[in-house]
């Protein structure tokens, strides 16, 4: 990737000598389809920037990644591309006061999900363009000042091929065969969109009357490729999108500011969505082709919010400079779990967030590249990486304390200031510092350092003094803090205290909120309390922290876990055990006799599905090597137990047999799996859909039972784009050396594959059941990846260093290889060092873990 970086030095500098009027962009992608032996495949963009210099006669430069430039003007004079053009920057010598700088280039179509994607459906033939561009692709499309507070509006207009329909933020129509778009407000390069090709589309509206009796109209408009029109429930996107809307303008009191509201599913698509103003773009596997369980379509929901909250915090108002990246991804993310589950049905909103968000977040926040929530981005290359577990779920779990600590109406009142008063324009930290200080009365300089200007993760432990009749004397929360980040951070929590009634339930019968400070704090308010059989630091989830147990409680838990009657006191009981496990502080093994004894009794299906996930990993990376046979097959034999005893077509049957073929490894396990498949075997009730059809192939594929006959053949009973992806992942996952050559060779040597089927081959590579398979390549990958990160698209690096790591190789002599590796590599990219680090640390702590769990054998 050389040449392609921006340092936040040059942003800078380049900042407070320009402002931009407005962008005139003409595309002309009538190329996208018919047959051509042009490489790479290019499309005609034309942009004329108007923009003024504060320092008349000073050199700057324009952005462009583009393969040639026809013609390049600034102030009517015309300019040599070969002489100012280099591939990535246009340089500005000479400037006026006012500038008019006009550039024609070629520009190429995108197979990595970067700039302006093109896709070919393999089902139809038909072609769709897309772009995507945080954090600096746009410059792949069009040339501009790519960094987000050089903002300005921006008028489109794109050519396309016949029959087509294309979408931008504005509103558009087609006239003299060119699509013309209204004119937008100010906004940043990278939030532009373009979307184009013969989608699917429906529309719908939404109205509002204020209280001042002004109305908004807001037209809505929602995509898809025609192929998965059949499965496009857009009634259901609607109805979440009005119910956010409503939610917003109910708390932000700043109406939807951006005209139209579309939303686009497209394919291959990098990201989970991405909040372009007007034309949001989400990945098309929010679409359901099968059977899924209410978390898919919760999942999907709060992408939808999450998107809709980046219209007022980070389109509206924009950081500026992705340090305070977190000012708009932390507040989406805490903004769609708090929308979603006081507007739309999924109510339990809070237990997912507790469950997976924040177990994103607590692994990020322990690896070496933590980082603090307002982070130090030198560059484009940290911006890509920092798009994280922190900026995003630890953000959004500093705001839920947040809201504690200063109160839901300062909270909303503060956001309702911010966006008044910084409206289309860029903030930093203390620009949000000060309107929440104005709301709360709270001093937030000092709750900022602790919670959003230091990194790491606070453990909180309970500590019980009883006395003779059974009796609370005292009952503490120790804190402490990695010796790495020893910070101590101020808490708002509840601590609740849980007995058993003779009804053999679980439940909380006190609780205390306050505030914990310092190493150790008494919460007098439990003093005289019965003895409890459980308490759980943390009770409702108010603040980010590793909860632990006191022997007691632990002993509790293992005995009595899934008699806890409240779904969220039974999720933070469950994510405070993995965090033990991950910490080699809970043996492996008896982590997957928890999840055997009691996860078959979990009402929440999404703190269901994470606990299969986490059950997989604890048997994968965390299990002794010795017992991991026998540990797998207790999950099948688990997983096959609950499966048939599971309501019938209950999404809880679903799930268990997507898990029960993720652990299957066993001749009788895969003859079930093939028995489904062809029909030969039923389980009552288990409808065993396409996309199942799939999920029992993969350990086929892996066991060798299902070949490239079986493949092929499946693949032409589902001949579309998920197909091919599935069958891709399939191929590649089957056990033989030519397999492993041929899935290496396509990804590390050449780039013909797209985003997609790279990353589905990455997916296939790897098995946990082929270690000895894929061991000679530690060496290749460490041999290969500096050439990879240097020759390809940042977001391919990404996938290639991140999936090809050897993590199954979880030996002494692979922890070695990669400290080789770093020691002769210390003036690599910061960023693909920053990705081995991780890889690293994940290794070692895998290693600790597997300590723990043979020591519990001993």
């Amino acid at each position: 990737m050389p040449g392609e970086n921006l340092s936040r030095d040059e942003a800078q500098e380049r900042a407070a000598l320009l402002s931009v009027d407005g962008y005139e962009v003409f595309l002309d992608l009538r190329s996208a389809i018919g047959e051509s032996d042009q490489e790479p495949r290019t499309f005609r963009s034309v942009t004329t920037l108007r923009f003024r210099c504060a320092d008349p006669g000073a050199t700057s430069f324009a952005d462009l990644i583009a393969p040639s430039v026809t013609a390049l003007s600034l102030n009517g004079r015309d300019l040599d591309p070969s002489e100012v053009f280099d591939g990535t920057r246009i340089t500005l010598e000479d400037l006026a006061a006012e500038n008019e700088l006009v550039v024609d280039a070629q520009c190429a179509y995108s197979r990595t999900g970067e700039g302006m994607h093109r896709f070919v459906d393999p089902e139809d033939g038909e072609v769709y363009l897309y772009t995507q561009y945080e954090p600096a692709d746009s410059r792949r499309v069009f040339a501009n000042f790519e960094q987000p507070d050089l903002k300005a509006p921006f008028r489109f207009e794109v050519q396309a091929p016949e029959g087509w329909t294309v979408w931008s933020n504005g509103t558009g129509e087609l006239a003299d065969g060119v699509w013309k778009f209204a004119e937008t407000k100010p906004i940043s390069t990278y939030i532009t969109a373009v979307v184009a090709g013969p989608y699917h589309y429906v529309t719908d509206s939404y109205s509002r009357t204020f209280d001042d009796g002004t109305t908004l109209d807001i037209p809505l408009g929602a995509m898809c490729r025609k192929g998965l029109a059949k499965h496009f429930d857009a009634d259901d996107v609607f109805l979440v999108t009005k119910q956010g809307l409503d939610f917003f303008h109910d708390n932000f009191d700043y109406p939807y500011p951006f005209g139209k509201y579309d939303q686009a599913f497209v394919p291959e698509y990098n990201l989970g969505a991405m909040e372009n103003p007007g034309l949001v773009t989400f990945r098309e596997e929010f679409i359901f082709r099968g059977k899924v369980t209410q978390a898919s379509y919760e999942r999907r929901a709060n992408v939808i919010l999450h998107e809709m909250a980046h219209m007022w915090f980070g389109d509206l108002v924009t950081m500026r400079w992705w340090d305070d990246l977190w000012l708009k991804e932390s507040f989406a993310d805490f903004m769609g779990a708090f929308s979603m589950v006081e507007a739309t049905r999924f109510t339990n909103g809070w237990i997912t967030f507790a469950n997976n968000r924040k177990a994103w977040a607590y692994r990020a926040d322990q690896l070496p590249s933590t980082h603090p929530v307002t982070a130090d981005i030198r560059d484009l290359e940290d911006a890509k990486l920092n798009f994280d577990g922190i900026t995003y779920a630890k953000g959004a779990s500093v705001l839920k304390q947040l809201v504690a600590y200063a109160g839901r109406d300062a909270f909303l009142e503060g956001a309702r200031r911010y966006f008044k008063r910084h409206a289309y324009g860029n903030t930093r930290l203390g620009d949000l510092l000060s309107v929440l200080e104005e709301t709360s009365g709270r001093d937030m300089a000092s709750w900022s350092q602790s919670w959003l200007q230091t990194a790491g993760v606070n453990s909180l432990t309970p500590q019980v003094i009883l006395n003779a009749e059974g009796r609370i004397t005292e009952l503490s929360v120790l804190q402490e803090a990695a010796e790495s980040h020893p910070e101590l951070r101020p808490h708002r929590v509840a601590v609740g205290l849980y007995r058993r009634t003779p009804e053999g339930e679980l439940t909380r019968y006190a609780r205390a909120e306050l505030d914990v400070e310092g190493p150790r704090t008494v919460v007098s308010e439990l003093a005289g309390e019965q003895a409890p059989d459980l308490v759980l630091v943390n009770d409702d989830d108010l603040t980010y922290c590793k909860i632990r147990f006191d022997e007691n409680s632990l002993d509790t838990l293992r005995a009595h876990l899934g008699d806890i009657t409240d779904p969220l006191a039974r999720a933070l009981c469950w994510s405070a055990l993995w965090n033990l496990t991950r910490d080699a502080l809970m043996p492996a093994r008896d982590f997957i006799g928890l999840v055997l004894r009691f996860a078959g009794r979990e009402s929440d299906i999404g703190v269901l599905q994470m606990l299969h996930t986490w059950a997989d990993s604890a048997l994968t990376f965390y299990a002794a090597p010795e017992w991991r046979e026998e540990g797998g097959r207790a999950l099948a034999e688990g997983a096959l137990r609950e499966l048939r005893i599971a309501e019938p077509g209950s999404q809880n049957q679903l799930t268990w047999a997507r898990f029960f073929a993720a652990v299957a490894s066993s001749a009788a396990d895969l003859q079930l799996l093939q028995g489904l498949l062809e029909g030969t075997a039923k389980i009552d009730g288990l409808d065993v859909d396409q996309e199942l059809r799939w999920s029992f192939l993969g350990p086929l594929a892996a066991h060798g039972v299902a070949d490239e006959r079986v493949l092929a053949a499946e693949l032409v009973r589902d001949d579309t784009a998920s197909g091919k992806r599935h069958q891709v992942r399939c191929l590649a996952a089957r056990p033989s050396e030519a397999v492993k050559a041929q899935a290496w060779a396509s990804v590390v040597e050449s780039d013909s594959l797209s985003n997609a089927l790279a990353g589905a081959t990455i997916s296939g590579f790897a098995q946990s059941s082929q270690r000895e398979l894929t061991a000679p390549y530690t060496s290749r990958y460490f041999e290969a990846i500096e050439r990879v990160w240097a020759e390809r698209s940042i977001q391919i690096g990404m996938d290639v260093v991140r999936g090809l790591f050897p993590h199954h190789q979880d030996d002494q002599g692979t922890l070695d290889a990669t400290d080789r590796w770093l020691a002769a590599h210390e003036d690599a990219a910061p960023a693909l060092r920053r990705l081995v680090l991780e890889a690293r640390d994940d290794l070692a702590r895998s290693l600790r873990a597997q300590g723990c769990d043979a020591a519990a054998a001993s």
